[in-house]
């Protein structure tokens, strides 16, 4: 987690159990920080953000950080998370090392994790390699 700078966040507007219907997703590379129990999730013009304003009506996201260790042989290695959200104010976050710092962050608490290719060969016995573990504090 410490090697890598960003990741992909998803959120969306709304519940699927909302009477509303369907609501479509959005996903978006963000920078972050990850401090062994939250990440956090700045940006330029958060308080603007599609992503910003589908977490004040639903809490929930889904997280990935991901890269390839190498491309020959394969060798892809990330993980995922299912989180819940709350709007934080940091002065020490990553965002104070731009030239648009912000102090609002999106604060991910994770609850379910999987990951591939981290401790285990991404590949075993032909098959991709997932782990999958709840999260109760520290996932790194």
């Amino acid at each position: 987690m410490k090697s890598q700078r960003l990741g992909r966040i998803a959120t969306a507007a709304a519940p699927m159990s909302s009477s509303n219907g369907s609501v479509q997703p959005d996903v978006v590379p963000v920078g972050f920080d990850f401090d062994s129990e939250y990440f956090y999730i700045g940006g330029m013009n958060i308080l603007k953000s599609t992503k910003y304003k589908n977490v004040l009506k639903n809490n929930k996201v889904a997280f990935v950080v991901d890269d390839l260790r190498t491309v020959d042989p394969w060798d892809p290695r990330g993980i995922r998370i299912y989180g819940n959200v709350d709007i934080v104010t940091r002065e020490s976050g990553y965002m104070n090392n731009t030239n648009h710092p912000q102090a609002k962050y999106i604060r991910i608490k994770p609850y379910k994790k999987w990951s591939w290719g981290i401790e285990e060969p991404v590949f075993k016995d032909g098959k991709f390699n997932v782990k999958r573990a709840a999260t109760k504090g520290n996932i790194a």
